[in-house]
């Protein structure tokens, strides 16, 4: 697949409290991720509820923000950085997953012209419901 050359500020949702021994993957793909999108000369701005994380490093991201987990925080990131163009839930697992759902909901990515990359919102939808999920 060829580079969207479209896109040039990504907002990362990372996945808040993690126990340690547990869901570091997160972590782990959440750091490679703004590092890949780094490299490629794309600003990363990263929002995680939890300061003890790799993500959370300074030199991970461009802009870093330490808040809680919420479409609150989210909008509050969207106007302090009008230019951001995509988000990436996909790295914060579950509770990333479902912001971006509360998000789209409410219509904060259409009020600020962000779309979702790496996932889209049915395909967030039908792994949520399980029943949908087994029926495949």
């Amino acid at each position: 697949m060829p580079k969207d050359t479209t896109i040039k500020s990504v907002l990362i949702i990372g996945s808040g409290p993690i126990v340690i021994g547990q869901a570091c993957e997160f972590d782990y793909a959440g750091s490679q991720s703004a590092r890949s999108l780094r490299e490629e000369g794309i600003e990363v701005i990263l929002i995680n509820s939890n300061p003890a994380t790799i993500m959370t490093d300074p030199s991970m991201a461009d802009h870093v923000y330490l808040k809680p987990l919420t479409t609150k925080s989210i909008i509050e990131i969207l106007k302090a950085h009008p230019q951001i163009d995509a988000v990436l839930p996909t790295m914060g697992g579950q509770t990333a997953l479902n912001l971006a759902i509360e998000a789209d909901e409410k219509g904060i990515w259409k009020d600020f012209n962000v779309r979702l990359i790496g996932v889209d919102i049915n395909a967030i939808n039908i792994t949520q419901n399980r029943n949908s999920a087994s029926a495949c």
